[in-house]
C-alpha cells in the first residue's frame, strides 16, 4: 500500500500527459501524504484530458465519522468542553475514526462502501507521479524505498475521484488510487512487513489513458488495472535525509531517485 508519493509540476504535466493545469490552481507540496494537495487528470465533457487539485485519500480527515465513544469517554470530552467554555478557549472537537482511503483495493472497490458509488458510475481518473515510497523489512527494520520506471519516465496510476460539500459552501476534490494483490510479484512483493498481504500499485500503460478516463463499463477498466513486471520497474533505497539539507521542504532523495530540475518548482 502506497501511502506517500512524488508528484509532478506543472510542466511535466503538460509535457508529458499532455495536460494543462490552470494558472489558479496551487497546491504547496511535491511530496505527497494523506490529505495533502496534489494534481490529478480527468476527462471534461469533450472527453479532452485536464488537471484537477484534490487531496489524497478519498474520505479526507475532516470528512470522516466521528469516533464512538463510551460513557466514560463522552463524559470526559463532555467536561473538557465545559473547561474550554469557562476559560474562554474553543472547545476541543470531537475525535473521528482513522481510515486509510489512499489506496483502494481493486478488487473490492465495487463493494465497499465508500468507493461503490463512484466505481459503478465510473468516476475515473490518473494520479502523475515520479515516483512512489514502499516500506521494505528485509533487514528486520523499516526501511524507505523509492518505486518508479526503469526508464525514469513519469507513470500514471488508475484512480478514482469525488467532490465533498463543505461547511462553507465551497466544495473540493479528493482521490484515491488502485492497488492489487502482489504476492507472487517479484519485486513488489518484497515490500511491507513479513505475515502482511503484499499489495503492490497498479500503473497505467500511456496507451491505455484515454480509454481510462473515458470508461463507462467497470469490467473493461478493471481489465486496464495491471501491476506492471519487474523489468519495467525499478527500486532502491531512499532514506528521507536531514531537514536542514532537504532544500527547503523539496524533496531531496539519493541520486538514484534525484528529482527532475524540472519538478524543483511546482508552481
Amino acid at each position: 500500500m502506497c501511502v506517500n508519493y512524488i508528484t509532478v509540476s506543472r510542466q511535466i504535466c503538460f509535457d508529458w500527459f499532455r495536460t494543462p493545469i490552470e494558472v489558479d490552481e496551487h497546491w504547496r507540496d511535491n511530496e505527497i501524504y494523506r490529505d495533502r494537495y496534489a494534481p490529478f487528470i480527468v476527462h471534461d465533457e469533450q472527453g479532452q484530458r485536464k488537471a484537477l487539485i484534490g487531496s489524497y485519500g478519498f474520505v479526507p480527515q475532516r470528512h470522516r465519522p466521528f469516533k464512538k465513544l463510551t460513557k466514560e469517554e463522552q463524559m470526559q470530552f463532555d467536561l473538557a468542553v465545559e473547561r474550554a467554555i469557562v476559560k474562554g478557549k474553543a472547545p476541543p472537537k470531537p475525535k473521528r475514526i482513522n481510515m486509510d482511503t489512499m489506496n483502494a483495493r481493486a478488487e473490492e472497490v465495487g463493494s465497499k462502501v465508500n468507493y461503490k458509488r463512484f466505481w459503478l458510475s465510473q468516476q475515473l481518473c490518473i494520479v502523475p507521479v515520479l515516483r512512489v515510497f514502499e516500506p521494505n523489512w528485509e533487514s528486520g527494520l523499516h526501511e524507505r524505498w523509492a518505486i518508479e520506471l526503469a526508464t525514469k519516465e513519469p507513470m500514471g496510476m488508475p484512480g478514482m475521484w469525488r467532490t465533498w460539500l463543505e461547511d462553507d459552501g465551497s466544495v473540493t476534490n479528493a482521490f484515491t488510487h488502485f492497488t492489487l494483490n502482489a504476492d507472487e510479484h517479484p519485486l513488489l512483493q518484497r515490500f511491507h512487513r513479513t505475515g502482511e498481504e503484499k499489495r503492490g500499485v497498479a500503473i497505467l500503460r500511456p496507451e491505455y489513458y484515454d480509454d481510462w478516463l473515458s470508461s463507462t463499463n467497470p469490467e473493461f477498466a478493471r481489465a486496464l488495472i495491471e501491476l506492471l513486471p519487474p523489468d519495467q520497474l525499478h527500486a532502491c533505497a531512499a532514506p528521507k535525509l536531514d531537514s536542514e539539507n532537504s532544500n527547503q521542504g523539496q524533496d531531496t532523495e539519493v541520486d538514484s531517485v534525484r528529482m527532475d530540475p524540472a519538478q524543483r518548482s511546482l508552481l
